[in-house]
């Protein structure tokens, strides 16, 4: 089930953004086949949701009948994803050379955080560097403050691994039209300042401020912001369109004439420095005197973009995620439902991880691998 069933990945087991891409092509359906290492599957943990839908086979790609066993694999795959250093994989005898000479149409995906070139692609680094490098980082936190850490979704989930997840899909697609292969380069400053694209142009045309909380989307407006209630708990407020933003500023029944000052919505630098602090100042004191579900009920039914901040632990029972189905229970762990959603070749429900290596006789039959080069790289402890 899903749209890519029939595609067959290879995907050399990583850390998180190379698993995640495995995880969102998995759940779409194509046959992904995890390349694990001797002892364990890196940092993953083994029940992970970004384990799952795959068959896991351990090889030891220090030994050549683990690096052939793997070339063997790619003969009959239609792309591979590996997430090494440049260069590691070349080594290892398993770079595209290697591979595309066993299957010219083999769509390679290389997940670094640099790239494969340029003064830093050899260096070690994380989402958080990554994010910084790009200019996004220094967007995101309070007005006036340091930047903040967010999770490392940005770079490693966002700018990596669906960058590398949309890149093969593309390359796929394009090899089924012309028989050839190709190499994908996504790396995850590539993909997060993609994310920037809106912002090159705010920031051409003077309504955009290179700093922390400054602009209407990072938390400098009054009307984008997040506001605490009285028992500590938040509500995220958006109404950034003029007619979401009448609606929320009548339904508060706030002083149109501050609220609603002439010329709204431009974002002129008289409104960023001297209108919107006071506003929010004034939204911080009203929002503190009831409780999360006073607001929440308050606006029911309104379109001014005003909605809870939910913890993990509640977000599974609210009315709308639980109609949208948009948690699953997989192996007694509540995670994530496939996405996107599909009309006609839906996605199954997620299988639960497998146990490391546990799938190698399963993938010998199903891939038909030559029987000799099986014999021989469990025979050298290459093939566990």
């Amino acid at each position: 089930m899903g749209p890519l069933k029939g595609i067959r990945i290879i995907e050399i087991a990583g850390l998180g953004a190379a698993p995640y891409a495995a995880m969102m092509l998995a759940d779409l359906g194509a046959e992904v086949i995890r390349v694990d290492r001797v002892g364990g599957n890196a940092d993953t943990p083994d029940n992970s949701p970004l384990l799952r839908n795959r068959s896991s086979i351990v090889a030891d790609l220090k030994k050549p009948e683990g690096v052939e066993t793997v070339l063997a694999l790619c003969e009959k795959a239609d792309a591979i994803i590996e997430a090494f250093r440049p260069g590691v994989a070349e080594r290892l005898g398993i770079g595209p050379e290697a591979c595309l000479a066993r299957n010219p149409r083999l769509v390679y995906g290389r997940m670094t955080g640099w790239g494969q070139e340029g003064p830093l692609a050899q260096r070690a680094g994380h989402d958080l560097n990554y994010i910084g490098l790009t200019g996004l980082l220094n967007q995101i936190g309070p007005t006036g403050g340091k930047p903040v850490v967010p999770l490392n979704v940005i770079g490693d989930f966002g700018g990596g691994g669906l960058l590398m997840a949309y890149g093969l899909v593309c390359a796929l697609l394009e090899s089924g039209r012309s028989g050839q292969g190709q190499v994908v380069d996504a790396a995850m400053m590539d993909g997060a300042i993609s994310f920037m694209a809106m912002f090159f142009g705010y920031r051409e045309q003077g309504q955009f401020i290179d700093a922390p909380g400054a602009n209407f989307l990072g938390g400098g407006a009054h009307y984008y912001d997040v506001y605490a209630c009285a028992d500590g708990k938040f509500l995220s407020v958006a109404p950034i369109e003029p007619a979401f933003y009448r609606s929320f500023v009548e339904r508060l029944e706030l002083d149109a004439e501050r609220f609603l000052p002439a010329g709204y919505p431009a974002y002129t630098p008289a409104h960023i420095e001297q209108l919107w602090p006071s506003l929010k100042r004034e939204l911080e004191a009203l929002f503190k005197t009831q409780n999360q579900a006073h607001w929440c009920a308050l606006f029911e039914g309104l379109d001014a973009c005003v909605t809870p901040v939910l913890s993990l632990a509640d977000a599974p029972s609210h009315p709308h995620n639980i109609a949208r189905k948009t948690f699953v229970e997989v192996g007694g762990i509540l995670q994530n439902a496939p996405a996107p959603r599909f009309s006609r070749t839906a996605a199954a429900t997620p299988r639960a991880p497998v146990v490391v290596g546990a799938s190698r006789k399963q993938v010998v039959a199903d891939w038909n691998l030559d029987p000799q080069l099986v014999a021989r790289a469990l025979a050298a402890g290459a093939l566990v």
